[in-house]
């Protein structure tokens, strides 16, 4: 006969198995609809302290404070942008009047190769083939024509993709624009109203979800700036290497270049990459081999910083220790691809703050019904 005890702790666990479920269900299909205003609650979450330093140093209202908090803020973003602008057109314009004369010297090159190297291959292969049997020709014919169709049919899907892909991006900035102009309305009148809505929603908790609810937030808060700071210690420290290693190799427009640096280090699997690659390809093409393999230095030496410096930053910022930090990247990138390196960190800060706040030990009681009757669930 089955225990009803054991049937019970069975059934207990499938209702904490299936509440999890249905709440991760229930947050990623209101996080579809509702991302304009989750965006606006973490703006006012950021600008909170400035809005409260307004309100209380300064004795502006509160509505003052938050309009002139998000003017700060807009501005100091518009400012940024503006700058990266005028430095990547300052070197737009310099590459423009330099460019030609590169481009020259990489079709000397490239035609110097194929005289050089590819015409006498041609050549060999072409009288190969003539001594070949006629059911070789054909195959290898018939290879030649498969390959020739698969590059055509993937470079026909590409631009098909392409344009099919223009419509989409023509559409998505009239939405972008709507949820920057909801975000920001959202924003005034969450950041206005931010301590009235915590205390009407704080008194319907009890006591145990309130304090674990607190703390769980808090750490949250302390990850996501902790995350963002993280980041821009890191963008900062690529920018500064890159700086200074071109300063070293006497680069021209070395400021512009370490900013596009540091700003395509955030980029998934690419990184600096998408800048150094290129340009070392094409400096040991036109034979500055010196200039070349100081490039390949610079380069390795911002992966193996990055490499290293990451966990270490975003352990010490978000307040998690570095190994355990380094899975849950290693973890959320395999899983989720580039959202996992926030979604891992931001994981084990949920799991971290649920265990100190006794949450596992409370529902391992319920499942074992030591709060409970052994009748009842």
């Amino acid at each position: 006969m089955v225990n009803p005890d054991k049937l019970y702790r069975v059934l207990r666990f499938f209702i904490i198995v299936g509440s999890i479920f249905a709440v991760a269900y229930g947050l990623l299909f209101v996080s579809k609809v509702t991302y304009p205003f989750i965006i606006a609650f973490i703006i006012a979450l950021s600008i909170n302290p400035l809005v409260d330093f307004l309100e209380r140093r300064l004795k502006m209202p509160r509505t003052a404070s938050v309009i002139v908090s998000i003017m700060i803020i807009m501005g100091a973003f518009i400012g940024i942008i503006t700058l990266l602008i005028t430095e990547i057109v300052s070197g737009a314009n310099y590459l423009g009047n330099v460019l030609p004369g590169h481009v020259q010297t990489l079709v000397q090159f490239i035609q110097n190769f194929i005289t050089a190297q590819i015409i006498p291959i041609y050549e060999q292969a072409t009288l190969i083939f003539k001594n070949l049997e006629m059911n070789q020709q054909e195959t290898i014919i018939d290879n030649i024509q498969s390959v020739g169709q698969s590059i055509a049919s993937t470079a026909g899907s590409f631009l098909q993709n392409l344009f099919q892909g223009l419509p989409n991006l023509i559409t998505w900035i009239p939405n972008a624009a709507t949820v920057l102009i909801f975000s920001l309305l959202a924003t005034f009148f969450i950041s206005k109203d931010w301590n009235r809505l915590k205390t009407r929603f704080t008194p319907y908790l009890p006591d145990k979800a309130r304090s674990s609810g607190r703390r769980i937030f808090e750490d949250l808060k302390k990850a996501l700036f902790g995350f963002i700071k993280a980041q821009l210690t890191l963008i900062s420290i690529t920018t500064v290497i890159v700086l200074i290693g071109l300063l070293i190799l006497r680069v021209k427009y070395a400021i512009t270049i370490a900013l596009i640096a540091g700003i395509v280090d955030i980029l998934p699997y690419l990184g600096t990459g998408t800048v150094f690659v290129p340009w070392i390809i094409y400096e040991v093409i036109t034979g500055n081999l010196s200039l070349a393999i100081g490039l390949l230095v610079l380069y390795i030496i911002i992966i193996v910083q990055r490499q290293i410096m990451e966990p270490k930053v975003l352990s010490s910022s978000i307040g998690l220790d570095p190994l355990a930090t380094l899975i849950a990247l290693f973890v959320g990138f395999k899983l989720v691809g580039f959202l996992g390196l926030i979604i891992g960190p931001v994981t084990l800060v949920i799991l971290k703050t649920l265990h100190e706040a006794d949450v596992f030990r409370d529902i391992w009681k319920y499942i074992k019904g030591e709060d409970s009757n052994n009748s009842s669930l």
